[in-house]
């Protein structure tokens, strides 16, 4: 059983599954079919834009950091500015993920508290696109992970989301290397085939959960 930190100290049953993996390589998808099969969704992306909105102490400190210039007009972050100060620049990205990693850390344990408390037996999907690169450290029950080759997600992000192939070749370059991925994942759901191939790896995935809890 998994300890969820959430300001006591308490046994949580949710049980709890760490969705990652590079940039569209499937998560979406994967998260999209357990949630259909009653999963809780948690999206680490999300939680990342509501921690840094206006009046935050995130997007105070990120201001701090890195200038009035990041904000827009009405107070809100600019997040295309910011994205330009710190790609490419290791120091700078690191200064951010100082101030939003821990934020969104606090957040998910609360959401993950939240599903507890309205679901003792939730399986709950916290989505985390950065799990390697944020160390994040829940405790999860399982972790999954959405494998693709690059060729594949340099496609996607060309034909699906309309990125310049040198762009999209930068982002998918950007992210850590799947094989540390790879290292850390219970489970690899492989999305380099069929829409229907990776949906049934989905529900063959949902299928070991539930049995698994009914061992217990």
């Amino acid at each position: 059983m998994p300890l969820v930190e959430c300001g006591t100290d308490r046994v949580s049953i949710v049980y709890l599954i760490g969705l990652t993996g590079g940039i569209a390589s499937g998560k979406s998808t994967v998260a999209r079919r357990l949630v259909e099969h009653g999963a809780v969704h948690i999206d680490a992306d999300d939680l990342a834009r509501r921690v840094v909105e206006p009046r935050t102490p995130a997007l105070a400190k990120i201001v701090e950091a890195f200038g009035s210039e990041v904000l827009r007009h009405d107070g809100s972050l600019d997040r295309q500015k910011l994205g330009d100060l710190v790609f490419g620049d290791d120091a700078a990205r690191a200064k951010l993920n100082a101030i939003v990693h821990p934020a969104v850390r606090e957040l998910s344990s609360k959401l993950i508290a939240k599903a507890e408390r309205e679901n003792p037996d939730a399986v709950v999907v916290y989505d985390v696109p950065l799990l390697v690169e944020a160390s994040v450290d829940h405790p999860f029950d399982l972790i999954v992970v959405t494998n693709a080759p690059r060729r594949t997600q340099v496609k996607r992000l060309v034909e699906e989301r309309g990125y310049d192939p040198l762009q999209a070749e930068a982002r998918v370059d950007a992210q850590v290397d799947n094989t540390r991925r790879l290292e850390i994942a219970d489970v690899v759901i492989d999305t380099d085939g069929s829409l229907a191939h990776t949906v049934s790896q989905a529900d063959a995935l949902w299928l070991r959960i539930a049995e698994e809890r009914a061992r217990k």
